[in-house]
């Protein structure tokens, strides 16, 4: 495969907003920081040597060939400008996600969408960097046909979810990589009904592992899991709401507080409580959002939470960033 990376440089569109509901989570500000391209999608957010950074998919529209990844990086989060921009001749570029190393690089991951099928539909890469703006090549990690959607590191190991992306098998599996470079199974078939898909990995204190798993079969409703190390026996919870996009962090005092599309009524963006012991999420903030939505980074900053995403409540598909205060 043949990549590309350019450097380009731009504004941002700042509209403080304050709001407040009734749990006392409180909407300080949100911000258009990106709409350079006709569709911009797909967030992560990270923070590396005292800057932030923030990477999305740029395309024509939702689905197109020329879909690419864009890092973005900004001192302050108020002013942004663009670090790196990766193409690809032979995939769409999508759904990326940025995290630190322990050896102190930027990790980027996402997969490709291939425009000729070899017989998958999809490869997923990584790419490494120690600036933020020279970019290695990319690595295929992972099985061929499955999306390895996010990777969370824990001790000595990046673990991730991988969903099967053809007819069959539709399934999830748990991978596990040293380096973010080659990745074996951990659990095979992780989970197998309901056309399990994106998902996001936390792991407590105590090692617990929990698994945020969206859903677009029949149930459609999303899931928890939770497992212990070495992370092969699953027990799974019903959350009985349709979810998507779905990120989890846990905060310093240890709520767990996750940010997902929900689709019940007006489709948005929503900051939601997770009780991990009953399996429950309770909406506590709804983003400005609608349409097409979701896909949030998530960083705990200076006593505030820095949500990423995108929208088209605003017409032009864009990124923004909020910041949540959490109330106690």
């Amino acid at each position: 495969m043949r990549f590309a990376i350019t450097l380009i440089l731009a504004g941002a569109v700042v509209a403080p907003v304050l709001a407040q509901s009734p749990a006392g989570f409180e909407l300080v500000e949100v911000k258009k920081i990106w709409d350079q391209a006709p569709h911009n999608a797909f967030t992560d957010l990270t923070r590396f040597k005292g800057r932030w950074y923030c990477v999305f998919r740029e395309g024509q529209k939702h689905v197109a060939p020329d879909g690419a990844l864009r890092v973005i990086t900004s001192a302050d989060g108020n002013k942004w400008e663009s670090a790196a921009h990766i193409t690809s001749k032979d995939s769409d570029l999508r759904d990326a996600k940025i995290a630190v190393t322990p050896d102190g690089k930027l990790m980027l991951s996402g997969a490709g969408a291939l425009h000729k099928k070899v017989p998958y539909e999809h490869q997923s890469f990584a790419w490494f960097s120690a600036d933020g703006k020279t970019w290695s090549e990319p690595t295929a990690v992972g099985d061929p046909g499955y999306w390895l959607w996010r990777v969370t590191w824990h001790k000595e190991a990046w673990y991730g979810v991988g969903y099967g992306t053809g007819k069959e098998p539709r399934q999830v599996r748990l991978y596990l990589s040293p380096d973010g470079k080659v990745y074996g199974d951990v659990v095979e078939k992780l989970y197998d009904k309901g056309y399990p898909n994106e998902a996001t990995l936390l792991f407590q204190p105590d090692d617990t592992a929990l698994c945020l798993l969206r859903r677009d079969g029949k149930p459609n409703s999303g899931l928890l899991g939770t497992a212990k190390p070495p992370y092969q026996d699953w027990t799974w919870k019903d959350l009985g709401v349709r979810i998507g996009g779905p990120n989890l962090i846990r905060l310093p005092d240890g709520r767990l507080i996750a940010v997902v599309r929900l689709y019940d009524k007006k489709v948005r963006t929503a900051v939601c409580t997770l009780d991990a012991a009953a399996g429950k999420l309770t909406e506590v903030l709804t983003l400005p959002s609608g349409g097409d939505t979701s896909y949030a980074g998530l960083v705990w900053h200076d006593g505030l939470l820095w949500v990423s995403y995108y929208s088209s409540h605003e017409g032009m598909t864009s990124i923004y960033l909020a910041k949540v205060k959490c109330g106690k």
